[in-house]
């Protein structure tokens, strides 16, 4: 009779989990003090966070129950379902000049978020469908930048982000899955003539025209992508001359930083969480640094690098494509949004929007971003029997071996 074991597959990813979640949920109770002491609810944002993590947990171990071959299905009615979401999210309440939340039964969720995680599950099974002896046809570059650009042309206009990082991880998807480099690269010359041009027009442009613009359908947010562009790295020469209120998010982000140290001031004795703005969000990685220190923020960096080796290395011992390319895919998706969050938060990048996954404050967010390690915990645990497998076959082997006399 087989034991029933309640945590299955990779350790090391398991405990990844757990350590992104304390950390998330310490720092999330302290950058969220303000909003406690408004509403007078003092341990509310720690247990609502928390039985978020609680149940994203639930979400992990169930998930990762699941054989692999089931997540095939994914795509089949997550595509449908996505786009219709996606379509519908544009015509609702907007907050902060964004349509991007979805209600549904009290439940608020962006769509954005479980449809890249579709995407990259058929991109996966698009790579490890049309394939022959040469490796990944041609024809299979058509429909994964169909889809992609797709999906990622409606995610544009309402968090144009999300958009670009996620065809940035189909990108990478394609570059691991061996598509051809007359494709790739032809396409990646696109994207860089079109990027350039695009950052320069938002660089440059006059406010007039950008303003004009942005009456246009599906530009409405051309504004502020133009004044976060030309906000980055735009300081005067006097230093007397900066406007701290205009850029208050990256100015006391920049604080946070500069005034942490190698252990920072501990858990609970930020000071910039007062002033910051989305201090749980969008730049939590700001109070992690100045409250953790330099050592706490590169442990934060750590784990989420290990937890991509540790996926590399997960699809290395996967016996079928669909698997490697899923879980390669889905830890490239979570850490390449965390890394643009932390270029954000220290000011090497402008301002996204982006949260840092499994950290930063959210509801069906955690949820979805632990059901995505769900799955990587589900490929590992065919990995894991197949290494097991091969390793008895190899003794086996080894034990059967005829001895050869000594000469």
């Amino acid at each position: 009779m087989t034991k029933w074991k309640v945590f299955e597959g990779d350790k090391v990813v398991w405990m990844i989990l757990f350590f992104l979640a304390m950390i998330s949920i310490i720092e999330v109770y302290s950058a969220s003090s303000n909003m406690s002491y408004k509403t007078g609810y003092y341990w509310k944002p720690i247990l609502q966070h928390a039985s978020f993590f609680v149940l994203g947990g639930l979400a992990a171990i169930v998930i990762h129950k699941i054989p692999c071959r089931y997540f095939k299905l994914i795509p089949l009615v997550g595509i449908p379902v996505s786009v219709f979401m996606l379509i519908v999210v544009m015509f609702t309440t907007r907050v902060n000049a964004a349509a991007r939340w979805f209600e549904v039964g009290g439940i608020t969720f962006q769509p954005s978020e479980i449809a890249k995680g579709v995407l990259v599950t058929t991109v996966a099974m698009i790579l490890s469908s049309m394939r022959d002896e040469h490796g990944v046809q041609k024809r299979a570059f058509k429909w994964i930048f169909g889809l992609s650009a797709g999906i990622c042309l409606l995610i544009a206009p309402e968090n144009f982000s999300t958009a670009g990082i996620t065809f940035l991880v189909v990108l990478m998807m394609m570059f691991v899955g061996g598509v051809p480099w007359k494709q790739l690269g032809t396409l990646l010359g696109i994207l860089l003539i079109s990027g350039a041009s695009l950052f320069s027009f938002l660089r440059f442009a006059p406010d007039s025209t950008i303003a004009a613009m942005g009456e246009w359908p599906g530009l409405h947010r051309l504004p502020t992508w133009a004044s976060r562009v030309q906000g980055h790295g735009d300081l005067p020469e006097d230093a007397a001359d900066y406007d701290i209120h205009e850029n208050l998010q990256v100015t006391h982000a920049k604080i946070a930083i500069a005034t942490s140290n190698l252990v920072g001031c501990g858990p609970g004795n930020s000071v910039e969480r007062d002033f910051l703005p989305q201090s749980f969000s969008d730049f939590i990685y700001a109070i992690v640094i100045e409250e953790l220190g330099l050592a706490g923020g590169a442990f934060v960096m750590f784990l989420y690098i290990v937890l991509l080796f540790r996926s590399a290395r997960i699809a290395s011992r996967c016996e079928r494509n669909f698997p490697a390319f899923l879980v390669m895919g889905l830890s490239l998706m979570l850490v390449t949004q965390a890394m643009i969050n932390m270029a954000v938060a220290v000011g090497v990048f402008p301002v996204t929007g982006q949260p840092l996954p499994l950290i930063s404050k959210g509801g069906t967010s955690t949820l979805i971003n632990c059901a995505y390690v769900g799955i990587i915990l589900s490929v590992s645990r065919s990995a894991k029997k197949k290494a097991h497998k091969d390793s008895g076959a190899e003794a086996q082997e080894t034990a059967e071996a005829p001895e050869v006399p000594e000469m």
